[in-house]
């Protein structure tokens, strides 16, 4: 299911969905990676937040 942008409940930080532009800026902010380098990243481990931040030598999602 997408994510309902009206519903104000708590983010959760540990997944990465690259089909959401929010998201997409959320985790290259983040990261401070570009987000063709995320999408690689999540292509390769999958969409857990502390996996994709390993994979690209960050220490804290």
């Amino acid at each position: 299911m997408a994510d309902d942008l009206s519903d104000r409940g708590a983010p959760d930080r540990s997944r990465i969905n690259i089909n959401e532009p929010h998201e997409i800026r959320y985790w290259t902010s983040r990261l401070d990676v570009s987000e063709n380098d995320l999408r690689k990243a999540v292509a390769a481990v999958g969409v857990s937040a502390q996996q994709v931040a390993e994979h690209l030598g960050k220490v804290d999602p």
